[in-house]
């Protein structure tokens, strides 16, 4: 890269950091780009640090030492989450989405990369502080919030199938129950995805009884692999039997009436969590 002012070194910098978050740099990556001194990368970086910090972006973080640099942590503040949380109960209020058994039609929203590329921001920021290796979900509709979520924590995206694929090589399968029609089904995941120890990141696109998210968590314990957290996009409530106790959900389904086509969306527990940062 050709020697940059100032005013160019400072966006470049920028977009950088935020194409490569949780990633550690150096001031000596920064200095052989832009030509210029240490001294005027770190000068550069203060500001960048304000206004990440200021605008709600996210953390710039100091690593010393000689192997040492920035690291960019992508937050969201409680304004910005709010104001996600509120545009997606917005649009899944619409009575038109409710389908049969209780379920919402979310394709147009699974699709919607800006979207999802929002909602992989929030969850990131409230597993900022956790140490997480990989993020696992199952084919096929949480395949999108997994690589949103993926992209910002800097990890790779495991996919639980329900049908081998050869191409994947030797494969793991448990069987599990579902927990709203109680059949017994299987997942697998190829046996290289996890090591053992990995720290794990659940998520799914919807929860009713939770049966699916319960085997994949089953399904950990095959690879001896660790559970951080479990992340939905919308929850179901009133279900007598809940298989996951603690997640993290971005929208509730607390009402649904199929009969006389009303429905209720409210705001899940993400917000709370938010606000604990």
């Amino acid at each position: 890269m050709k020697k940059l002012k100032r005013s160019g070194r400072l966006v470049d910098m920028t977009y950088y950091l935020l194409q490569h978050p949780h990633e550690v740099i150096s001031l000596s990556r920064f200095s052989e780009r832009y030509h210029s001194a240490k001294s005027s990368i770190s000068e550069d970086l203060v500001i960048v640090k304000e206004i990440f910090e200021e605008e709600g972006y996210g953390s710039l973080l100091t690593i010393p030492g000689a192997s040492g640099g920035v690291t960019f942590i992508p937050r969201m503040n409680n304004k910005d989450a709010a104001g996600l949380v509120d545009r997606l109960i917005q649009q899944l209020s619409d009575p038109e989405r409710i389908l049969p058994g209780g379920y919402l039609y979310m394709m147009d929203l699974l699709g919607n990369p800006r979207l999802m590329h929002e909602i992989g921001r929030l969850f990131a920021s409230v597993l900022a502080d956790k140490q997480i290796d990989a993020v696992l979900t199952v084919a096929t509709k949480g395949i999108p919030l997994a690589y949103a979520v993926g992209h910002y924590l800097d990890v790779p995206v495991r996919i639980v199938r329900r049908d081998l694929r050869v191409m994947e090589g030797s494969m793991v399968s448990i069987n599990y129950v579902s927990g709203s029609s109680k059949r017994v089904q299987t997942m697998t995941l190829a046996r290289r995805s996890l090591a053992p120890g990995a720290r794990v990141f659940v998520i799914d696109d919807f929860m009713k009884a939770g049966g699916t998210l319960k085997g994949m968590v089953d399904l950990l314990e095959e690879f001896e692999a660790d559970l951080v957290a479990v992340g939905v996009l919308t929850e179901s409530v009133g279900v007598e039997e809940r298989l996951i106790d603690d997640y993290i959900s971005i929208t509730r389904l607390s009402e649904m009436n199929i009969r006389d086509r009303t429905i209720q969306i409210e705001a899940g527990n993400v917000l709370e969590k938010v606000k604990d940062r």
